[in-house]
């Protein structure tokens, strides 16, 4: 048929089927060699129209190529839906911070307190020492006193691990862990982290605290690639990544820099909250209603990411820099920031227990690894814990 009449029945103009043969998306069936016509088959109409469809929801013509490339229904919809789930996971992300924005600029207007981002809800956690530390910051002026934080840190490599390719880090502006993956995740894991201390040390207040985050995220997903790129076979990147999640003091707030599965959580008042969402498969699944939490802890995607910060064919993990965010701090507040070989193997009921209980955050990164190992530890097990102190 001409392309015409393919057009009318895929409902794709003529003009866009012509850029999809140039990218290799859509080739037509035949091209005449004299006048240069294009023409389809009907077995092609189904295909041009599952294109339409997957423009129409904003999806990439890489991503759509892909897609078509699959073949298998159940393989494309699968990949649809790791995708739309990264959208959603990347619009409430904007959805936040559009949020802080307005409330920041109102209280501007009103020269009131300025609104911050609130845990969203309580969530239950489920489930050989490389650095160990426990400090002290000087405080500074804040809104609520002045205020310091106390923290600690610890790693181990899993049982079943070659070598720890976790980085956990915590001083007087940065807290942070990453769970690097791949041939490469030890270096991807402490490029990510090393790119954050220099940013640390940005301006304090709201609005400077967004854009110390920003930079922040940005120079780490730019080391992340520089740390993989060209160590796969024939010099192309091998798919290794990393997973972060860091906070950032200035003596006031803690700002949120996220990606991956790696967690945040915050002990208030004797409640524990899970304050970053998982960007990955089954945490989409849950959130669709398709998965509940106790399935997801024996899913064999459990550990399959939607978003990471990687050099390049990432095993499935969308190439993309981290959500940032501002949270709201209070003295008493005692936070956790972990890898997933803690999440996943010490449930929510006992990581309270131990983050209620300790004397300190040296006590509980001790208590909580120890826990861990005990568990059989088959992942590395990272984790910083900080209190917000009044001084």
């Amino acid at each position: 048929m001409t392309i015409g009449t393919f057009a009318r029945l895929c409902r794709l103009s003529a003009k866009a089927l012509r850029r999809y043969d140039e990218l290799g998306l859509l080739p037509p069936a035949l091209v005449d060699p004299v006048n240069g016509y294009r023409y389809y088959a009907e077995e092609q109409v189904e295909t041009a129209r599952l294109v339409a469809w997957l423009r129409r929801i904003g999806m990439p013509l890489n991503r759509i190529k892909e897609v078509v490339a699959l073949g298998d229904p159940g393989a494309a919809a699968a990949a649809i839906r790791d995708y739309w789930a990264q959208v959603e996971a990347e619009t409430a992300a904007r959805r936040d911070l559009a949020a802080f924005l307005a409330d920041h600029l109102s209280a501007r207007e009103a020269e009131g307190p300025v609104g911050l981002v609130r845990p969203e809800g309580l969530e239950g956690l489920e489930g050989p020492v490389r650095s160990v530390g426990a400090q002290m910051q000087a405080g500074v002026p804040g809104p609520l006193g002045t205020l310091g934080i106390r923290y600690a840190t610890r790693s181990v490599r899993g049982a079943v691990r070659e070598r720890n390719q976790d980085a956990a880090y915590a001083g007087a502006r940065l807290l942070a862990v990453a769970d690097g993956f791949g041939a490469r995740g030890a270096g991807a894991s402490a490029a990510a982290i090393d790119a954050l201390k220099p940013v640390a040390l940005g301006a304090a207040g709201a609005a400077g605290l967004l854009n110390v985050l920003e930079d922040a995220a940005e120079r780490a997903a730019r080391a992340v690639r520089d740390a993989v790129a060209g160590n796969g076979a024939d010099g192309e990147p091998d798919g290794s990544g990393t997973t972060l999640t860091a906070m950032v003091w200035d003596g006031a707030q803690l700002g949120l820099v996220h990606i991956g599965d790696s967690r945040a959580h915050l002990l208030r008042d004797g409640g524990l909250f899970r304050i970053t969402h998982d960007h990955s498969v089954v945490q989409s699944m849950i959130d669709d209603g398709s998965l509940t939490e106790a399935e997801a802890s024996s899913h064999p995607q459990r550990a399959l990411l939607l978003r990471a910060l990687v050099g390049g064919g990432g095993g499935g993990a969308a190439v993309s820099t981290p959500d940032v965010r501002l949270q709201e701090v209070r003295p008493g507040d005692r936070y956790l920031l972990c890898s997933d070989g803690l999440s996943a193997v010490v449930g929510g009921a006992e990581t309270a227990r131990v983050l209620a209980g300790a004397d300190g955050p040296g006590t509980a990164v001790r208590e909580l690894v120890a826990l861990a190992v005990a568990a059989g530890g088959p992942d590395d097990v990272s984790c910083v814990v900080a209190d917000v102190v009044s001084l």
